[in-house]
């Protein structure tokens, strides 16, 4: 199974690759964002998988999916029951 995480253009950079902020870490990784139907503007959400873009999120979408990967790690952690 893969997991695409939300990620934060932070920077755009050449040959339509950009440099993004993984969810609310401190780990920032350079993605292509070429997959896009629209190239992103800085600050805006992507979903990342592979080195790659897949589509753009709204702030609200990017939240809530960083919220349920919380809690699904927390319940992998034991620290919260998943139901």
């Amino acid at each position: 199974m893969c997991l695409a995480i939300p990620a934060q253009v932070v920077e755009l950079q050449e040959q339509g690759m950009a440099r993004v902020r993984v969810g609310e870490s401190q780990t920032y990784l350079t993605a292509s964002m070429l997959l896009l139907p629209e190239p992103p503007k800085v600050g805006d959400y992507v979903i990342v998988h592979a080195g790659f873009a897949l589509h753009s999120l709204t702030p609200e979408q990017a939240q809530e999916s960083l919220a349920a990967l919380r809690e699904v790690a927390e319940a992998i952690e034991g620290q919260k029951p998943l139901f």
